[in-house]
């Protein structure tokens, strides 16, 4: 059996804050929050509007899709019953819910439509750990262990509801045992190893496709002190992929970061490597960022729905992971980042942003300019 243990359809998040990041940064992440309300009951008024336009029905097909790929190329019938438990509220522990297996078996629609709840969140800062320079791929997992995650990103323009095509998606989260790639600073594994700056998994960057829709194989992530297990978001539009297969110029309409169900980090983080994880573990409940996107001054839900690639539940088959994601075009942010990836290997800057003159767009390099 597959379940699904969350329903809510998360949409941007708040980016991540990370131990010694400035302050400043999240202070102006929670004034923003006004200036994004205003766009909750846009959004909300696209679910028809999509439907209409066949946008739902085609995103339930790819889902669905996907789901079947990946399970033929781990040799599982790609008609083993799917099955999927509701959720009430993101921040509740236990997650018990209505389970309808004999709808959640006969009906894929009842697992991979979500597109009821559409709700959109402020954003906030990008946190310390970006690093300018990223490829242009779809697997990212560069041979680390772990959870693999094949994630579904849609992307819709809150003012017109119609998918945000031409978008360059960039993600990254840390490995299993709460380590980012392309950096070497205190709280990031080992502080000494300088050969982490010239790392890049779980770091990559896609174009959407008409459909607003980007997809990426990466890995559950770990988790490292003071923050719960997420993935960070960065979206830039208008930018251009140069030879050296990385992206130039646009600007940044959108930061944020998503998370995962609390019971599967339960379940995730038991596993290995997982479990060599020193780490104090810090529960989404606990997780100031996530907290903020929860209070009554927002509405976000930024919390994955998934469904094991397996039909028991196991972890080692990995998981398809799905989300919609409201944009609001007009805003523009400039993303800081403290490291960047060069021809030469990942080096650590001062004083970054990602656009000449702090403007929001990528600078004319092309993310240091890779070969």
């Amino acid at each position: 059996m597959i379940f699904t243990q969350t329903i809510i359809l998360g949409l941007a998040a708040l980016a991540a804050a990370h131990p010694g990041h400035e302050e400043e940064e999240h202070r102006h992440a929670v004034e923003s929050r006004s200036a994004h309300i205003s766009n909750k009951r846009a959004l909300e008024n696209c679910a028809a509007k999509l439907e209409a336009r066949g946008h739902t029905a085609r995103a339930i097909e790819r889902r669905k899709a996907t789901m079947e790929k990946h399970r033929m190329a781990r040799n599982i019938a790609k008609d083993s019953p799917i099955m999927k438990r509701n959720t009430t509220t993101v921040l509740d522990t236990d997650h018990e819910g209505d389970l309808n297996a004999t709808t959640a078996i006969s009906d894929e629609t009842y697992v991979f439509a979500d597109d009821t709840c559409t709700v959109l969140n402020p954003e906030g800062e990008v946190g310390p750990f970006y690093v300018l320079g990223e490829y242009v791929r779809s697997d990212v997992t560069d041979g680390q262990e772990g959870v693999t995650i094949v994630s579904d990103y849609q992307f819709i323009d809150v003012s017109t509801c119609e998918p945000l095509s031409g978008v360059w998606a960039d993600v990254w989260n840390a490995n299993a045992t709460g380590v980012y790639a392309g950096v070497q600073e205190n709280g990031n594994g080992n502080a000494d190893d300088a050969s982490n700056l010239n790392t890049t998994f779980l770091r990559g960057i896609q174009q959407a496709d008409d459909d607003g829709v980007v997809q990426f194989t990466t890995l559950f992530p770990g988790h490292y002190s003071g923050r719960t297990n997420h993935i960070h978001i960065v979206l830039h539009e208008n930018a251009t992929e140069l030879a050296n297969g990385t992206i130039t110029g646009g600007s940044v309409s959108h930061i944020g970061q998503f998370f995962w169900d609390q019971s599967l980090i339960d379940l995730v983080e038991a596993t290995s490597p997982y479990n060599t994880n020193t780490n104090p573990i810090t529960t989404n409940a606990d997780d100031r960022v996530f907290g903020e996107q929860e209070t009554e001054d927002t509405t976000s839900d930024p919390v994955f729905n998934y469904v094991y690639f397996s039909d028991d539940g196991d972890l080692s088959e990995g998981l398809f992971t799905w989300i919609l994601v409201g944009i609001n075009t007009t805003a523009s942010y400039t993303p800081t980042y403290s490291f960047e990836l060069t021809s030469g290997g990942g080096v650590a800057v001062s004083g970054g942003d990602s656009g000449p003159g702090g403007a929001g767009g990528l600078g004319s390099g092309g993310f240091g300019g890779i070969p």
